[in-house]
This record gives structure tokens, C-alpha cells and sequence, in this order.
């Protein structure tokens, strides 16, 4: 897909499934203008479900199915970008969203 330099670019996946008890969720989203180096000269969209980059927005989806953003493209001529997005069970408290960062524990004041 291209697009011209910070012009807006919609990212939209869908789980077709018949498990009915499935939900996506981004857990991350990187930009880079390699497609071979996500790391060295990269940007966070999203990391572990948390909006990095203040030109990305996520869109609500009904259904939890659905997970969509938008971001604005960089300087740079070629934009690459790799996510993860899990699909877990929405029932499942051992699964890796309740089990990783959606939920924080209490942290001291001190």
C-alpha cells in the first residue's frame, strides 16, 4: 500500500473464526523505513496495547473481533510496518492479556 509522506494510513485486521469466545487486541506496532531493521531505526505505534506515537489513534470496534487504527506516515519515502496482534480468549484469566499488562498491580508511594 503506499502512500505519500505524512499522509494517514488505516490499519484494520479481522479474525474470522468460529470460536466464538475470540478477541483481538494490538499488542504492538512498529514503523520503520527498512524492512529488514525493525529495531535500529524504528518508531512505536503501539507497545504492549499502549499508544506511543501521537499520531496514531485506534478506532472502537464492536464485537472485539476487529481491531483498526489510523497513524500519520513519516518522513521518510517508505514506511514498513510490523504488528503483533494476539487473539486470546476472552474468558480466560490465564491467558497472556490478563496475565501480562492489562493488569497492574498496586505500586508503593514511597
Amino acid at each position: 500500500y503506499y502512500v505519500e509522506p505524512n499522509q494517514d494510513s488505516f490499519v484494520r485486521a479481522t479474525l474470522y473464526s468460529t470460536e466464538p469466545n475470540l478477541m483481538l487486541f494490538t499488542d504492538t506496532c512498529v514503523v520503520s523505513p527498512n524492512p529488514h531493521d525493525f529495531t535500529t531505526v524504528a518508531s512505536d505505534l503501539v507497545r504492549r496495547e499502549c499508544v506511543r506515537d501521537p499520531t496514531c489513534r485506534s478506532y472502537y470496534s464492536p464485537g472485539q473481533r476487529v481491531v483498526q487504527f489510523k497513524f500519520r506516515g513519516s518522513i521518510y519515502p517508505r514506511v514498513c510496518l510490523q504488528c503483533k496482534i494476539l487473539a486470546c480468549n476472552s474468558y480466560s484469566y490465564s491467558s497472556q492479556r490478563y496475565l501480562g499488562y492489562r493488569t497492574r498491580g498496586k505500586r508503593s508511594t514511597s
